[in-house]
């Protein structure tokens, strides 16, 4: 009819930036999901869903929490920029954009705090590192944790290879039963480079070296040093 105009709703989302968005949130979900699946079922073999007062019995962190957390936001920004960018919904785009500023600015605002506040950022980094070290032996994921971190920075426990006497098996004390006493984990020491690397030491002299004068035995050769702590002071 004459005077009338048809009028029709442009998308509020373009159609490369739809697909580009639809094509990178769906690997991000997917990458997500796998990362929960793989903490959950690191909890499922270690009892824990089975039992979920294990959760608070570990002393120190329990790696697969990072799984979980880090899978489950995942999962979760996935999947609202994924549908949202497909069915160009603009709610769970809001969501989207706001959960990554959210995320942006509370990873700016921790390094100005940690900056700001860095002597107490300090002590507790301390605290934590110890409670995982007193921790060492009762998790087998914290344990690999550990020695990748120590082997990794070139470290020894927080301050240094004396702060594992904090560990009921490392410590140096009389009445301490354990084999490993007066030791540390062989992530703290440092390999000899005329050593052949087609050797394992940790099966031939065991998995700790003793820093205490009382195991002089241990196979000097087998190890150049012990490093100095995680934390710098």
């Amino acid at each position: 009819m004459p005077g009338k105009h048809q009028h029709f709703q442009e998308p509020e989302v373009g159609c490369c930036g739809k697909y580009f968005l639809f094509g990178f949130n769906i690997v991000f979900w997917v990458l997500g999901a796998l990362f929960l699946a793989i903490g959950l079922w690191a909890w499922g073999e270690k009892g824990v869903l089975s039992n979920i007062s294990a959760l608070t019995d570990l002393g120190g962190l329990d790696p697969v929490w990072l799984f979980v957390v880090v899978g489950g936001i995942m999962s979760v920004l996935g999947f609202a920029g994924c549908i949202g960018a497909l069915r160009e919904n603009t709610f769970l785009l809001k969501f989207f954009s706001v959960f990554l500023g959210l995320i942006f600015f509370l990873e700016l605002a921790t390094g100005i705090l940690a900056f700001v506040f860095k002597d107490w950022i300090r002590d507790q980094l301390n605290l934590f590192i110890n409670n995982n070290v007193k921790a060492y032996r009762d998790d087998i994921d914290l344990q690999n944790l550990i020695d990748f971190a120590q082997e990794y920075w070139s470290c020894c426990g927080a301050r240094g290879p004396n702060d594992w006497n904090l560990n009921i098996y490392f410590n140096c004390t009389d009445v301490n039963p354990s084999r490993e006493r007066c030791g540390v984990p062989f992530s703290c020491c440092v390999r000899d480079p005329v050593m052949s690397s087609t050797l394992s030491v940790a099966t031939m002299f065991g998995s700790n070296w003793s820093w205490s004068s009382r195991a002089s035995s241990t196979p000097k050769a087998a190890w150049a040093s012990l490093k100095s702590g995680c934390r710098t002071t």
